[in-house]
């Protein structure tokens, strides 16, 4: 843990002293209610999240620089508030704060209010989260934090209740508080601001070192941290709330394959089997919950996000590819079909999120967390019929519900969905046989979701991000090399033109972040190129279409020229032109999503390969030093960059094929290659076309490779050694078998 700076530990101190003082200190006039506005300026905006709160009485603003005029002229402070549109407490603080017309008319006399979506503008959102976890010790949403007008932060936190209870200040409280601390103790707050944000930025100031032979203990010490977290019984690591948090999965796969630790693969197979068991999984209509708020996988955290089904399809499709498990196999397709069911767009590209609260019932005036998913056993009773009793124990439904620690009341006789038993206990605690069982099971599945389609269904985040979008085209394009399946090749195809016409200027060689209503906006930022590098990168070695390996290598450069840290390495999160961005910041975290350094370090030592380019080999090497000093007080911290880093020390194995993209013998050898868990692998096409041209410059072995006999014939190159070349699938099958097995331990 860093040691915060001095003025760092004074906010912290602030933070505290303020949430300790009660109503009672406040000395300002009385404010009166008064009729709500029919809109305000966000009505304007695109963001699902900032429509939320476009019929507040708050006079919102978006983030620009309309707000920051109006600071600066009257010398106000600014209110930030930082969510995204399926956040349930983002949505229970604007029915509690930003729908109270006293405490709108606090916010609108004596601040100046913005509002932001964290999932739009992420870099606004890094610079005040580092704040906000800095002095307050945690973090998350909806984030509230307080600047000046020169947009420096001076108190911050999440969540505040409207009104304070048990000695604390609730909202109202320290708004008033604080509009008096500013008039009374301004210069103080602006000298102390600056200090802060001088603070924050001193402790991004890692110098980079050499690695050296560390590299191996980094990766042996992350998974002795994970073994040592690993819950053996639920799988998981950690006490709840449990995260998915798919980085750690491929890590350990990573290491399993490398080390030959099965332990790690143990992990990784009790914690997928544990989640598909579990109700964070939609038993019903496929997908993944956002996480579990105990550590059983039983009772999730409703929404559904569009990274998380992308990331964790990848798990289970890794997981299938090893241990042949047909389950895992499911689990992944249940994914894939919900997201081309309920979160496609139809020309290409896939929304953001659902959200986790939905209307209990067509006439229902609030919405309620997870209500479109729980149901009572006397539901179940009517809608499945003779199979209600065998549905029950398989899915451990209760007559009087079966959510046992339920603090709000908010799931009072109803019943979350989940593995109780397995198919085989269920059929013969009815004395069934399993086969006639599982055919009942999938039968009344079918009836429970037909009548659930017909429910108020949670609210959608329709805008399409360009960096989920490319996880979302890795994961489909995986799916295809895994399963054999044309219909996930598609998606994936279509989802890259799509974004290529609708968030690329080809003039400007530029990517946007965000596309909504037929309106693309927002340069992206360092994620959205490193995401959609990966899921081309994926997308060429499933499709061996040159065009996106094309792409992939112009996006490549422009994020180079526009994020990467020269002097230290590793990615910036923003390209530095926006000024109303006070910190450059690199995160360090491979969260629920990995660090835009973790996934560009991958793409780096792939195309390093890929295109024989030294200098973006030498650059994915930078990134490990970027983060010498996290790595050694926690690499377990960076799961998707020691996975760059197992890539970085293992044995390159080059995968080259000479012969017509479409072809059947080329489509076989593909088929060899990505049935097999190769982590190390890249494969490459020579057909004389684009990509070869534009590769052979720097990989001229290209150009020698020959078909042999008229066939699609397989070069196969590890650690810059080539094996004899064969057209013949079975052969080829054979060479990777011995490859496989000489390089595990």
């Amino acid at each position: 843990m860093k040691i915060l700076a001095p003025d760092l530990r004074a906010s912290r101190m602030l933070f505290w002293i303020l949430l300790a003082l009660g109503g009672s200190a406040c000395t300002l006039s009385t404010v009166h209610s008064g009729e709500q506005p029919a809109s305000n300026r966000l009505i304007h905006e695109k963001s699902p999240y900032l429509l939320q709160h476009a019929h507040n009485p708050v006079d919102w603003y978006p983030w620009g620089e309309e707000a920051f005029q109006k600071a600066r002229r009257e010398n106000k402070p600014i209110f930030l508030s930082v969510g995204y549109s399926t956040c349930h407490w983002c949505h229970v603080m604007e029915r509690e704060s930003f729908s109270n017309a006293e405490i709108a008319k606090i916010l609108n006399r004596h601040f100046v209010s913005i509002k932001v979506d964290r999932e739009e503008r992420p870099d606004v959102d890094q610079v005040y989260m580092a704040f906000v976890q800095a002095t307050t010790g945690s973090g998350g949403w909806p984030m509230s934090v307080f600047l000046t007008p020169e947009l420096k932060p001076f108190f911050g936190g999440t969540y505040f209740p409207p009104e304070g209870s048990l000695g604390r200040a609730g909202f109202r409280q320290i708004l008033q508080r604080l509009a008096e601390q500013w008039e009374e103790n301004r210069d103080q707050i602006v000298a102390s601001s600056a200090r802060v944000t001088d603070a924050l930025r001193n402790l991004g100031d890692s110098r980079s070192k050499a690695l050296g032979e560390r590299r191996t203990q980094f990766l042996k010490r992350a998974f002795q941290s994970y073994r040592g977290a690993f819950d053996s019984v639920h799988g998981g690591f950690g006490e709840a709330p449990k995260f998915p948090r798919p980085s750690s999965l491929q890590f350990l796969l990573r290491y399993w394959k490398q080390e030959g630790d099965d332990g790690a693969l143990e992990m990784v197979v009790k914690t997928l089997e544990g989640m598909a068991a579990g109700g964070v999984r939609d038993h019903l209509g496929g997908g993944f919950h956002r996480y579990s708020t105990d550590k059983q996988w039983f009772l999730p955290h409703f929404e559904k996000m569009l990274y998380d089904q992308a990331q964790l399809a990848v798990a289970y499709l890794d997981a299938h590819r090893i241990t042949s498990k047909p389950e895992f196999a499911a689990v992944a397709r249940e994914i894939l079909d919900y997201l081309l069911e309920h979160m496609a767009h139809p020309q290409g590209g896939f929304y953001s999120a659902e959200d986790a609260d939905s209307l209990p019932g067509a006439h229902a005036e609030e919405r309620k967390e997870g209500a479109f998913y729980v149901w009572s056993a006397q539901q179940i009773d009517e809608i499945v019929g003779e199979d209600a009793v065998l549905l029950s124990r398989y899915y451990g439904v209760q007559r009087e519900g079966n959510v046992g620690r339920d603090p709000f009341g908010e799931f009072r006789g109803l019943n979350v969905l989940f593995r109780a038993l397995s198919l085989e206990a269920a059929a013969e605690s009815l004395q069934r046989d399993p086969a006639a069982a599982e055919k009942r099971l999938e039968s009344a599945r079918q009836k429970l979701l037909e009548i659930r389609d017909r429910r108020p269904r949670p609210l959608k985040d329709d805008k399409i991000l360009t960096a989920w979008n490319g996880l979302a085209i890795s994961a489909f394009a995986r799916a295809y090399q895994v399963l054999g399946d044309e219909d996930y090749l598609a998606p994936a195809l279509e989802t890259a033109r799509f974004l290529r016409a609708e968030l690329y200027d080809a003039d400007r060689k530029r990517l946007l972040r965000r596309y909504r209503l037929g309106s693309a906006e927002i340069d992206a930022f360092a994620e959205d190129y490193v995401y959609l590098v990966q899921g081309l990168l994926d997308l060429y070695e499933s499709s061996l279409e040159a065009e996106w390996l094309l792409w992939a290598i112009e996006l490549t450069e422009t994020a180079n020229r526009l994020f990467l840290d020269r002097e230290r390495g590793g990615f910036f999160n923003t390209d530095g032109s926006d000024a109303s961005i006070l910190l450059r910041l690199k995160e360090d975290f491979d969260g629920a999503l990995p660090t835009a350094t973790s996934v560009g370090a991958l793409n780096l030592l792939r195309l390093g390969q890929m295109a024989n380019r030294e200098d973006w080999r030498e650059l994915g090497e930078q990134c490990f030093e970027s983060f010498h000093e996290r790595l050694t007080r926690a690499p377990q911290a960076l799961p998707f960059l020691l996975s760059a880093l197992a890539f970085s020390r293992g044995k390159p194995l080059q995968i080259l094929i000479a012969g017509e993209r479409s072809s059947p013998e080329t489509r076989a050898i593909l088929e060899e290659v990505h049935r097999r868990y190769l982590p190390q692998k890249i494969v490459v096409l020579a057909d004389r076309g684009a990509a070869q041209r534009k590769l052979s410059s720097s990989l001229e072995v290209l150009d020698d490779l020959r078909r042999i006999d008229g066939k699609s014939t397989a070069y196969v190159c590890q650690d810059y050694v080539c094996r004899l070349p064969t057209n013949d699938p079975k052969r080829l099958a054979k060479l990777l078998e011995e490859i496989d097995s000489s390089s595990r331990f």
